[in-house]
């Protein structure tokens, strides 16, 4: 027979048990609050210590804490911790200066085989190498602490590419005034009104993967399944490489897909451009320096249409400054979201139908932020 508590037994108000009904059922409480105002409440109706620890699952010392709180100073005061004086600061402003610089390295430089830190590692390290009395026992918890005053990610790697063109600035100035020029145009045309300089982004999307399902789609089922159901395996038949040239004034995208972007693929798409626009018209081309848009064979075409064609390159490392981007960007949340097909020649022709929707309703594509040219 379990021993009987030499505690008293606590007695609670109507509004006391109220209160402690209201909490112990409330969703939004802290969980310790809860856990206190359960335990308080079936004290006070008599259960056995025993059996209020199996049915909570809480320690004796949880329990007497706060039955003993709730005993001497009431029911309200069970639910929270007590005071706890704040301990004066141990590590110093000079050990925690040592962390962060430490972060700040690579722990190759130290060593290590690692090229990035962990928290771990970092807290191996300053135990061992620090000097400091106050970091001698630091742990991982101390090392997170100390890095998030200071805000430093040592663990994180984010990617970014070196200016390496010396004339980005000018090359981009460049660009930036062909748009505003297009916008100019664009609001002043009549409709239907043949422009003597025609101004299209070309870009290429290469590795569109055909990726071929070894087992059928599962349909959403309401009720029970509401998404698609695809097995996770798959088959990859290769990959596709998509040339399209976007019309900066109506929106019209002209595309081929190939295997390959070669200098023939792309004088292949410039003759679509040459066949598709008035002889009169200029047509001006933005694009980046891929060597297809400058190799001999390219040269050699363009020599045969003196006059029709006027290249702006786009800087190295500056393909966000070509719109056909923002382009590519809308077929990958759109037809090419998920797509899977039984062969590339499926893929293509897929491809080609999301352009055709494109070009069914056209979108004029703009340039809106030109703080960059003002130099």
């Amino acid at each position: 027979m379990p021993r009987k508590s030499k505690r008293a037994k606590l007695i609670l108000t109507n509004e006391q048990r109220d209160q402690l009904t209201s909490t112990a059922q409330s969703r939004t409480a802290a969980v310790r609050e809860v856990e206190r105002a359960k335990i308080l409440l079936k004290y006070a109706d008599g259960v056995s210590i025993s059996a209020i620890q199996s049915t909570l699952n809480v320690s004796r010392p949880t329990f007497y804490k706060c039955i003993d709180k709730a005993l001497t100073m009431g029911s309200a005061t069970g639910l929270k911790d007590k005071y706890h004086r704040p301990k004066a600061r141990v590590i110093t402003a000079a050990a925690k200066a040592w962390v962060v610089n430490l972060a700040c390295t690579k722990p190759t430089e130290h060593g290590y085989a690692a090229e990035t830190w962990s928290h771990r590692l970092l807290a191996q390290h300053t135990r061992q190498q620090s000097g400091y009395d106050c970091l001698k026992n630091a742990a991982k918890a101390t090392i997170q602490r100390i890095l998030k005053e200071y805000p430093t990610q040592p663990h994180k790697v984010r990617y970014y590419t070196e200016n390496r063109d010396p004339e980005f600035n000018h090359k981009m100035h460049d660009v930036l005034v062909v748009y505003h020029d297009v916008n100019v145009h664009n609001e002043q045309q009549a409709s239907g009104q043949t422009l003597p300089i025609i101004t299209v982004s070309i870009d290429e999307k290469p590795g569109i993967q055909a990726i071929k399902n070894v087992a059928a789609d599962l349909p959403p089922i309401p009720g029970k399944r509401t998404f698609i159901g695809r097995d996770y395996h798959y088959e990859r038949l290769g990959t596709l490489s998509l040339l399209a040239a976007l019309d900066l004034h109506t929106g019209h995208v002209i595309a081929q897909v190939h295997e390959h972007h070669r200098s023939c693929e792309f004088i292949s798409l410039l003759q679509e451009l040459d066949e598709f626009y008035p002889p009169a018209s200029l047509i001006r081309i933005i694009l980046d320096n891929h060597s297809a848009h400058i190799s001999k064979e390219t040269m050699r075409y363009l020599a045969t249409r003196p006059n029709r064609f006027i290249y702006v390159h786009t800087p190295t490392h500056g393909s966000w400054l070509n719109l056909v981007e923002t382009l590519f960007g809308k077929m990958a949340r759109t037809f090419l979201k998920h797509i899977r097909v039984a062969s590339k020649e499926e893929l293509r022709q897929r491809i080609l139908l999301g352009i055709q929707e494109i070009n069914d309703a056209p979108v004029v594509h703009r340039w809106k932020k030109f703080d960059f040219a003002q130099n």
